[in-house]
């Protein structure tokens, strides 16, 4: 049944462009997809035009209430989960293989594989996430789990089986021949569920856990079937400079020599980044996923998300779990704008006489709140290449979002007889903050997917 929601509405257009209607109207067709989108003091002259919505279901928001897009995780590993806060006083290549090695390599059991997948859906779902793009282990079968876990609960999904086939425990490697072959595999498994929410991408872990040869036929395979790819890529020192040792070319080139940086491909973190990377990731369309709670924990180091935008590359956010410590991209929002507050203190102070950085930005502006909400959801979508499908309010493209409640704990909006002298804009963004700041899943209401709600009202 066509829906229109009443209430106030936020989204954003662009990473400076930040859109809301204090009093405003969305109108979702049967099928899930935007219809219309305004003021509602311009509802009356637009139902005329849509017969289709005369009798569609009214809900109509609280003040305390608002409609924002679904948040988008654009890196998550979902067997992770099970390690969630564990070893992240180490190092990346210690944690990995201290901790996750063993841990994914569980996975061959699929009773364990549904029980951990079906509670990291349904927690991403709670927090809030519409669209996730997850890392499942090697195996193919226990991946597969995952997209169908999914599907049931009506979350939209990029789903790696992962591809490793050096450099790894004996216990949690694979053939080059094996991976290739489990990989298409794979792939005929997901086209098989029919459905436009849930798509494979091509999932070599990172370049050192890969032999070129496999990269190379990773490569082909997204290229004939037109897929999305994700990695890591310069996420650590000591692992670029193996990257480097191994492949003899920067980071960046490993994977362009082999195919995997296209438009269609996000890599996490790409904190060390040189400027040459960046450029061959403009001219290839690829995207970043910022991981700041990972790169922190892990001590990797600090990810300038604005010199790779500044430099006409993507960026959408990242919870890395169980690099990081939370599932909720929201807490990814808090932690992008600590990083970025924190590269504002180096770039610009001499701290405790210890210095400033050789080259200074003193015009360095960290991230906004409304900027941070962008890479939350559109730029999340760009990232992801799924932007025309979601990512904010636009006529035609499917309705995720959240309704988000800022009367519940821990908000309970305490409204202040001056807070109610201010203007409906103003009182709006002040929500938005609120929630953005001090909110949490609780808050979250509501999560729609197509139009259809996925989480319900507590």
């Amino acid at each position: 049944m066509a829906k229109i929601f009443f209430g106030k509405i936020i989204h954003t257009k662009s990473l400076n462009e930040f859109e809301l209607f204090t009093s405003g109207f969305v109108a979702v067709d049967q099928k899930g997809k935007i219809a219309g989108v305004g003021n509602e003091s311009d509802y009356c002259a637009w139902l005329p035009q849509h017969a289709d919505f005369k009798g569609a279901h009214e809900e109509h928001l609280s003040e305390d209430q608002f409609i924002m897009p679904g948040l988008v995780d654009c890196h998550i590993h979902a067997p992770q989960v099970a390690q969630i806060g564990l070893g992240l006083d180490m190092p990346l290549l210690d944690w990995l293989n201290t901790y996750t090695f063993p841990l994914e390599a569980k996975y061959t059991d699929q009773k364990f594989a549904a029980k951990v997948y079906a509670k990291v859906v349904e927690n991403t779902i709670k927090a809030g996430t519409t669209l996730a793009s997850y890392f499942g282990t090697n195996n193919k079968d226990s991946t597969l789990i995952l997209a169908k876990e999914a599907l049931r609960q009506g979350q939209r999904a990029l789903i790696g089986k992962v591809c490793s086939n050096c450099n790894s425990p004996d216990f949690y490697v694979e053939t080059t021949e094996t991976s290739v072959a489990d990989t298409e595999e794979f792939i005929a498994a997901i086209r098989k569920l029919n459905t436009d929410r849930i798509k494979p991408t091509i999932t070599p872990r990172f370049a050192l856990s890969c032999t070129n040869e496999l990269m190379v036929k990773l490569g082909d395979i997204a290229q004939k079937n037109d897929l999305h790819i994700q990695s890591h890529i310069s996420e650590n020192l000591s692992e670029i400079s193996s990257v480097k040792q191994m492949y003899n070319s920067s980071y960046a080139k490993a994977y362009d020599n082999a195919g995997l940086l296209t438009p269609k491909t996000v890599m996490a973190h790409a904190v060390h980044l040189e400027d040459e990377e960046i450029s061959l990731f403009r001219e290839r369309g690829t995207s970043v996923a910022h991981c700041p709670a990972s790169n922190t924990m892990l001590s990797s180091g600090f990810c300038d998300v604005l010199r790779l935008i500044k430099n006409g590359v993507k960026v959408g956010l990242g919870t890395d779990v169980s690099g990081g410590n939370s599932m909720s991209i929201q807490d990814a929002i808090l932690r992008a704008l600590d990083v970025s507050h924190h590269l504002e203190f180096v770039k610009k102070q001499d701290i405790i006489g210890c210095g400033r950085l050789t080259t200074q930005d003193n015009e360095y502006q960290p991230l906004n709140y409304k900027q941070a909400i962008f890479l939350a959801t559109l730029g999340g979508a760009e990232a992801l290449t799924l932007s025309d499908v979601t990512g904010n309010f636009v006529v035609g493209k499917d309705f995720d979002a959240l309704v988000v409640d800022t009367s519940k704990y821990p908000l309970q909006n305490y409204a202040t007889d001056e807070a109610t002298k201010k203007s409906q804009e103003q009182q709006l963004l002040e929500m938005v903050q609120q929630f953005i700041y001090v909110g949490d899943d609780r808050n979250i209401i509501g999560v729609y997917v197509a139009g259809k709600q996925i989480k319900k009202k507590l």
